[in-house]
């Protein structure tokens, strides 16, 4: 090698024209390059923000509300948020990755801030937490460098964040047509809401002026449910002065599912071990539906629930806590050391999700179970690993189970098979009380199985790789995933709810089917050619098999059971006839089986999304004839009355002037003031009445003597198989008719026992439901009449009945209904 010269050399000379002082230059090529590919990175993330402005203004949100939510999501949680992963997790994540993997680390320690905050009376002291860290940050020498980054951070490739911004435009489009289209923020548009929505609102304005919460609908009842979310909605709420009702129905999911998508692209990179195989499993997860062989729309468990949710807060929430520990456990439960940080993140992670959705932490302990006894006989050792993170979900069970919910049991029962006659009696059309057969019974769990089978056929190519199969991750989610079939089929629930157990390990098995079709198609070295033409295969014969079958849902009267597999035994015929069309082609065993593998992956979620497009394979004709009110001509009294009223209430049945009425109450009434209202049932479910009443109590943010009791853990837990616990009556008939008396009767004594008795302090009257002779106002203080609703205070213990006071006269409504006011 030539020695480097005693001095350097000098440049030869310029003849560029030097230019004047006071003049830059102009910028080199390569520097104008550099510049494009920089503003190149930020065009992804550019996209999404401009498609979240424009579909929210187009929706109602203010951009002033849009500013604030924003502001708080990026400084409030995941910076800060980003500061503990790059403390705790170490590695080398993306911004990307790190911001999001921050932004549910900021969740999590935001509701376990806001916790002890609203106990003590103080709720903006959940900003202690963000604010505690940025001193912390700034003050500690060796936690300053983190402001910066790990030095060996690598760059996320261009396509895939364009893929991953697609993906959540795509989401944003979806939450658009199906969300913000139909769940309006003004009313009367507001009450044709989806029958949940005024029950999470109502919880939200709970957890707003409560710890601990209480169920809001039955005064003194405990709330026994998955609150988390709640808590976040109530902390964003005290922070930026957003509507409650605005971040529930247009803000606060998008930022949870914009940081889902981003770890479960790291989790899919963990798993196929490329970013082609993570963006394939992405989008699987994304458009998962059922592979459904029926003309018309199936019910039941052949309705496969995708990942993203608004109907669901509390299963969106859990999902977007499980995928970092997913992500965790891939890394902990490796041969590799890991940073003892990331313990620290797995166990907050763990305490979220058990107030979140504690559905995911029984899976995870028969996961990590078996992860133990595979890692045991593997290594003729305890495996120290697996066995600390099984000790922590367990404590984590353990405490979710005794305190947060008290032991009950929210309505699960023993109930082999319960999900199965559910979904045959949507299905065949059965009668209420009618019971299908059990050969029956059994023969539609096989097809749930075989569904499943369809899907995530691609895992029978890890069998090729034994070692792949040993894989903690893989024996992690396999064991998660048959979990949860077996409590699917074996436990009851008079919502079905079981089904969450099923839907939980969804993204993890699409992942590793993906993994496994990648895996046996490059060992049998198949073109993409062949891939696709298999898979159009797939998709044509499901399509004709549709079509030619003919299984219309749900089945005519009197039809024979059996036709229900028919069309699943057409399909297996297909794929035996495809087997032997590839074997006389003299095609390899492993191509065939490869071959066969596209083929029927493509029957799944490809196929059904294709037969969603296609005409008459989807939509089933009107069957019933339906009234003004929106209640079926006829309706049975059984499951099937209950499944027909979860449709939205026809705008013609709201009632005026709910709204305004309830938004007054919450400006004049203390946060603590007791509310009696007559209104208990459904609106325009009143015979038999459904007990899923919640507006009073979501528009108001008061707790209410006794509104709708549907989804109270009193009710839920005398539930018993065969029963509509929606109709079930309220149990303490003492208290209720007390409450009835003020409105159908009222006198003075009904007005003192109401407040003496029990504590209430105002009345929120539909003034419809008054008896004919009822004189309310002859007792009680007229504050608010607007439409058919009214507002009326009780009079204290030493004011003569229907004395006002000069503070006390009717107030005329707000000119407005929108969700932005406030009296």
């Amino acid at each position: 090698m030539a020695d480097a010269p005693p001095f350097p050399r000098s440049a030869p000379p310029s003849y560029a024209p030097t230019p004047e002082p006071g003049v830059a230059r102009p910028p080199s090529g390569r520097k104008r390059a550099s510049l494009l590919k920089r503003c190149s990175i930020w065009l992804p993330a550019t996209a999404v923000v401009a498609c979240v402005g424009v579909a929210l203004g187009f929706y109602g949100v203010s951009a002033t509300d849009l500013a604030l939510f924003s502001l708080y999501i990026a400084v409030g949680l995941a910076l800060p948020g980003l500061l503990w992963v790059r403390a705790l997790y170490r590695g080398a994540p993306t911004l990307t990755e790190g911001l999001a993997l921050g932004l549910i680390l900021g969740y999590a320690l935001e509701v376990l801030t806001y916790i002890p905050a609203r106990a003590l009376g103080m709720p903006l002291l959940v900003m202690a937490w963000p604010i505690g860290t940025y001193v912390l940050f700034l003050a500690v020498p060796r936690l300053r460098g983190h402001w910066k980054g790990a030095p060996g951070a690598g760059r996320t490739p261009l396509w895939w964040s364009w893929c991953t911004a697609l993906t959540m435009i795509y989401l944003i489009v979806w939450s658009a047509v199906n969300v913000f289209r139909t769940q309006a923020l003004t009313w009367p548009a507001m009450g044709t809401s989806f029958i949940d929505m005024p029950f999470h609102l109502a919880l939200v304005g709970e957890l707003k002026h409560h710890m601990p919460p209480m169920v809001p609908t039955v005064a003194g009842e405990p709330l026994v449910y998955h609150w988390f979310v709640y808590a976040h909605l109530a902390a964003a709420s005290w922070v930026t002065g957003v509507e409650p009702l605005v971040l529930l129905f247009r803000l606060a999911i998008l930022p949870m599912l914009a940081a889902l998508i981003v770890v479960l692209g790291m989790v899919g990179r963990r798993i196929t071990r490329s970013y082609g195989g993570a963006l394939a499993g992405l989008v699987s997860i994304i458009f998962i539906t059922a592979p459904s062989l029926y003309l018309g729309e199936t019910t039941g468990v052949f309705t496969w629930k995708t990942v993203q949710s608004w109907s669901s807060p509390t299963q969106t929430f859990g999902a977007l806590f499980f995928a970092p520990i997913v992500l965790l456990l891939i890394d902990l439960l490796g041969q590799k050391p890991q940073p003892r940080g990331r313990w620290v993140l797995l166990g907050i992670l763990l305490a979220a999700v058990m107030g979140a959705k504690a559905t995911y932490l029984p899976l995870l302990v028969v996961g990590l179970v078996a992860v133990a006894l595979v890692e045991t006989v593997k290594w003729f050792s305890l495996p120290r690993r697996p066995l600390a993170a099984l000790g922590l979900t367990a404590a984590c069970l353990l405490f979710a189970q005794c305190v947060l919910f008290g032991g009950a049991r929210q309505g699960i029962v023993l109930d082999p098979l319960s999900i199965m006659r559910l979904t045959l009696r949507g299905m065949t059309g059965l009668a209420a009380g009618a019971e299908p057969p059990s050969a029956v019974t059994i023969g539609a769990a096989l097809l749930c199985v075989l569904c499943g089978v369809i899907t995530w056929c691609g895992i029978v190519g890890l069998a090729g790789r034994p070692n792949l199969l040993a894989r903690p991750v893989v024996v992690l989610v396999l064991s998660m995933s048959a979990a949860g079939l077996a409590a699917a089929l074996v436990l009851g629930h008079p919502h079905q709810s079981e089904g969450y157990f099923l839907q939980a390990s969804y993204p993890y098995l699409a992942m590793l089917a993906v993994y496994g079709l990648m895996l046996i198609v490059r060992k049998a070295r198949v073109r993409l050619t062949a891939m696709a033409c298999a898979a159009g295969v797939g998709v044509v014969a499901v399509y004709a098999i549709r079509t030619l079958c003919g299984v219309r849902l749900p089945l005519a009267p009197g039809a024979d059971y059996t036709i229900l597999f028919l069309p699943y035994l057409v399909l297996l015929g297909v794929v035996l006839l495809a087997v032997v069309v590839l074997r006389a082609a003299r095609q390899s065993g492993l191509r065939t089986c490869a071959l066969v593998i596209c083929m029927v992956t493509a029957a799944g979620t490809p196929a059904a999304w294709f037969a969603r497009v296609m005409p008459g394979t989807f939509r089933s004709p009107v069957t019933t004839a339906q009234n003004p009110t929106g209640a079926t001509a006829n309706p049975p009294g059984g499951v099937a009355a209950v499944q027909v009223r979860n449709g939205t209430v026809p705008l013609q049945a709201i009632p005026k002037g709910a709204f305004t009425a309830g938004r007054w109450l919450r400006a004049h009434s203390g946060v603590d003031d007791l509310i009696a209202t007559n209104v208990h049932c459904r609106m325009g479910y009143e015979n038999p009445c459904d007990s899923r009443a919640f507006w009073a109590t979501a528009l108001s943010e008061r707790r209410v003597l006794v509104e709708g009791w549907a989804y109270t853990v009193t009710n839920m837990d005398s539930w018993r198989p065969g029963e509509v616990v929606e109709t079930r009556p309220f149990w303490d008939g003492e208290r209720l008719q007390a409450n009835e008396a003020v409105f159908q009767a009222p006198s003075a004594e009904a007005i003192r026992r109401l407040r003496d008795d029990y504590g209430v302090r105002w009345l929120f009257v539909d003034e419809h439901r008054l008896s004919p002779d009822a004189n309310l106002a002859a007792f009680a203080d007229l504050r608010l009449r607007d439409g058919d609703y009214a507002v009326y205070r009780l009079p204290t213990a030493d004011q003569p009945p229907g004395a006002l006071s000069d503070d006390a006269k009717p107030t005329p409504p707000a000119p407005s209904s929108g969700a932005r006011q406030s009296g």
